[in-house]
């Protein structure tokens, strides 16, 4: 097994927009800085909460390329480098490999549904082959609502035994925690990020690596008392937070109380095709946000 460093809390970060679309680089690095500051051992750059399928190749490859120039530790750093086409993704891996990222996080290619096992392998198997001089530790990232394609475990098993120095864990956003148990129990070297941080205590027992989440964006604080200190109560208000979002998109409710927290209307701007979030919904989350606040204050 690969070597890997990242475990605990993880924030799949956000991605500031500027006024003409693209990737608004200060405010990233500064949200960035923030978070690491603020709770979270890592971040997960360029996911699904980042609109990373909304990014062309270049502007993704720009967000990395600012991570390293403004010195952030990309050893507390993986990066969203799955495409649909396999030269894309090929090319964004070699990139963040050549930065030094902790880890690529490779969705499946996802515009074919129902491949067979041999092509999501030979996907994985010329991310590998590409990275060989550079070899970046892979994630690979379960998202089955979204990308149509999982990766099952006897798939991964089969992944692993080909490449066993290169594959090292796992982002689970199914909610299956089935999955996620019975992906963890393939190895005790193979790292499984739920996407909630619901599961942080029983991570602490090594039953995870800890969690990839969204709502961590929000509740670093929390989640890093709860990993770090084991605090139950801690745990219960990250939970509250994320449970604002039930029924509500999450995406730009994410940036939406970004932009609430951060006193700033510009974090809460969407990449098309991602709309922001309603009025009602943004008031109704802002309060939410803001009573299990005060709770914790008082």
């Amino acid at each position: 097994m690969a070597a890997r460093t990242l475990s605990g809390v993880i924030a799949a970060i956000a991605t500031p927009i500027d006024e003409n679309g693209s990737p608004d680089l200060m405010r990233a690095m500064k949200l960035a800085r923030f978070l690491l500051d603020n709770g979270c051992d890592g971040l997960n750059v360029l996911g699904t909460t980042g609109e990373a399928t909304s990014f062309s190749r270049y502007e993704r490859k720009m967000v990395m390329d600012a991570y390293k120039a403004n010195g952030l530790p990309l050893e507390r750093l993986m990066v969203g480098t799955g495409a649909a086409a396999v030269a894309d993704a090929v090319a964004l891996t070699q990139h963040a490999a050549e930065l030094g990222f902790a880890g690529a996080l490779v969705l499946p290619p996802f515009y074919y549904k129902g491949v067979p096992d041999d092509g999501l392998a030979a996907y994985i198997d010329a991310l590998v082959k590409a990275t060989e001089a550079k070899p970046i530790p892979i994630y690979l990232y379960h998202y089955p609502a979204m990308s149509g394609l999982p990766w099952h475990v006897k798939l991964i098993e089969r992944l692993l035994k080909s490449h066993p120095t290169r594959i090292v864990g796992l982002k689970d956003s199914s909610g299956d925690m089935a999955y996620a148990r019975s992906a963890a129990a393939i190895s005790k070297d193979f790292a499984v990020f739920p996407s909630t941080e619901a599961v942080l205590l029983e991570a602490r027992d090594a039953a995870f690596a800890g969690c990839i989440s969204a709502t961590a964006n929000l509740n670093a604080d929390l989640c890093a008392r709860a990993w770090r200190d084991g605090d139950a109560a801690a745990l219960d208000g990250a939970v509250t937070i994320r449970k604002l979002f039930e029924g509500k998109p999450l995406v730009s409710g994410v940036k939406a109380l970004l932009a609430h927290i951060h006193g700033d209307p510009v974090l809460s701007r969407m990449k098309p095709p991602l709309a922001p979030l309603s009025a009602a919904d943004c008031t109704a989350v802002m309060a939410g946000y803001d009573a299990v606040r005060a709770r914790r204050a008082a």
